[in-house]
Order: structure tokens, then C-alpha cells, then sequence
């Protein structure tokens, strides 16, 4: 089966208003305001929880951020977990894409550096985990992207075959990990790092998820491998 894997946070979903906000929160609490802007540290957000929190200790001025943002992450994710769904919204034609998709016989499913509990509630929360075959996270496995294990679980329990997939990401990280699995990257252009992707040298560049069905007709080989 031609399988399709998709990273989640600024692929699928624009999460990255609550993932501010859950960073933002720490600081608060603490009486340090709020370093991250909502808009201006947006593409940040789609690195991860830890690189928000480094960056918000940089800007107030603590130069060895490591332990600080050892301690504070695990405070990161209750914030997040609290109010992970407030502003995330799924991009514009997002499901249309996906059924359209499992409509023409793919396999479909998630590789996320999102812990898997948090992924499993927020798709759960957006009504659209049903769609997807298959969630691997970034505590599913004992390593995560861009080492290829985790993609290739994806693919794998979505009951699809390495060889005839590609993932749909939006980072160097989403690049790397279908590098090392040796398979085609699609990367987003609709996301606040939309400048950088073409510099990664993707098999495509995807501005608008209309273009998906052509895309993975085009990039999965219609043969076995």
C-alpha cells in the first residue's frame, strides 16, 4: 500500500499560539512576564518545547540554559496539556486532503516529535484521529526524528511499506528524517518558515494541501519495491 506520513505541528495543525502560551506560562509564573511573541516566535514553536524555553532564557539574559530549561520543561507540558487545543487549528484543506487520500486506497499516518499522549489528545480533540492509521511520537520509541525508526514505525503500523512512502513535513528535521529512511520529503510553504524550505532541498515544495493527491501520485512508486 502507498502510505503518506505526516508531521503534526506546523504540517497538520498550526499549533503554535497554545505552544507560545504553555512556554510563555512558566515565565509568568515566576513573575518574569512573557519573552515569546505569539506571531514573531512562531516557527520557533514548531522546534519544540525546549527550543522556546532556551530562547526565552537567552532573552533574559541567562547565557547556560540548560539546566534551567530541564527544570521548567516538564512545567511546559502541564501548561500545555491544559490548554492544548484553545487557538490550534488544522491548516485549510487538511482533512479534505487526508480523506481524499484514504478515499484512493493510501495508508495514512503521523511521525510527530510531540510526546504521544499529547498527539493522541489533541487529534483526539480536533475529531480527526480516526483518519489516521497509525501515531508515532517522540516517547513512542527509545529514539525519535530524524532518526528513521520512528517514520518507519509509522509507516509500518499504518500497514504501508517503506519503499512506497513519502513524508510531509515542515522543517530540516522532516527533511533529515526522510534523508536517512531514503524516502521523498514534501515540505509545507504555508507556515512561518516557509522561506527556509526551498534552502533543504526537498523532492517538493507544497504551498497549498490542494496539491497533495498529485504530489503522492507523482513522488510514490506505483510498483513494489
Amino acid at each position: 500500500m502507498r502510505t503518506v506520513i505526516f508531521d503534526l505541528d506546523g504540517t497538520l495543525a498550526d499549533t503554535s499560539r497554545d505552544l507560545i502560551d504553555a512556554a510563555n506560562a512558566c515565565f509568568e509564573d515566576v513573575g518574569l512576564g512573557l519573552p515569546l511573541d505569539p506571531v514573531a516566535d512562531a516557527a520557533t514553536a514548531f522546534l519544540g518545547g525546549r527550543a522556546m524555553l532556551r530562547l526565552a532564557f537567552e532573552r533574559l539574559g541567562v547565557a547556560d540554559t540548560g539546566d534551567e530549561v530541564a527544570a521548567q520543561f516538564p512545567v511546559f507540558l502541564g501548561h500545555y496539556a491544559r490548554n492544548i487545543d484553545r487557538h490550534t487549528r488544522l491548516y485549510p484543506g487538511a482533512v479534505e486532503a487526508v480523506e481524499r487520500l484514504r478515499g484512493a486506497g493510501y495508508r495514512v499516518g503521523i511521525c510527530t516529535n510531540k510526546p504521544e499522549g499529547l498527539a493522541e489528545d489533541l487529534l483526539t480533540r480536533l475529531g480527526v484521529r480516526r483518519l489516521f492509521g497509525s501515531l508515532v511520537g517522540a516517547d513512542t520509541l527509545a529514539v525519535r526524528k530524524p532518526d528513521p525508526a520512528p517514520y518507519r514505525a509509522a509507516v509500518e503500523r499504518a500497514g504501508g511499506a517503506v519503499a512506497r512512502s513519502i513524508l510531509i513535513g515542515d522543517s530540516a528535521t522532516d527533511r533529515n528524517t526522510a534523508r536517512a529512511a531514503g524516502v521523498p520529503c514534501v515540505l509545507v510553504t504555508f507556515g512561518p518558515a516557509a522561506a527556509e524550505m526551498p534552502g533543504l532541498a526537498p523532492e517538493a515544495l507544497m504551498a497549498d494541501y490542494g496539491e497533495l493527491f498529485d504530489l503522492a501520485g507523482r513522488l510514490i512508486p506505483q510498483g513494489g519495491a
